[in-house]
């Protein structure tokens, strides 16, 4: 099982942002421009966790050389039932280099895209993040 996967499973936000890597990339299926950077970055998976309720894996995938994961999930966001897919590629050290998520179905990306924003505004508050 991804070291992503476990944290997650277990609520362990403390655990996820050493698996970052500095210049992580995060992928959002609500908004055209990735976010960028370690901290923004973490930023973002928090507030996903936040927002996404009983929130679960259902299946993974990895590639053959162990740097490319596609974890499927179902939420609920709001009472909608949400599908997606968290798609992770790691660098050479192993660290988190890019994250994409894509989610269906459409009235589950705009609650999602609702939430989010909310979420995100609080987090990086806390994180410190300006951009």
């Amino acid at each position: 099982m991804h070291k992503f996967r476990t944290a997650v499973e277990a609520r362990d936000f403390d655990a996820i942002p050493p698996m970052l890597a500095e210049d992580a990339i995060f992928r959002s299926p609500v908004v055209f421009k990735p976010f960028e950077g370690k901290d923004y970055v973490s930023a973002v998976l928090l507030a996903a966790l936040r927002t996404l309720q009983d929130f679960r894996y259902e299946t993974e995938l990895a590639s053959e050389d162990g740097r490319n994961h596609a974890l499927v999930f179902k939420a609920t966001v709001n009472g909608r039932e949400v599908h997606g897919c968290d798609f992770i590629r790691e660098n050479a050290d192993g660290l988190i280099e890019e994250f994409a998520v894509m989610i269906r179905p459409l009235s589950a990306v705009q609650a999602v895209g609702e939430e989010m924003a909310r979420a995100i505004a609080v987090t990086k508050e806390e994180f410190g993040v300006s951009a």
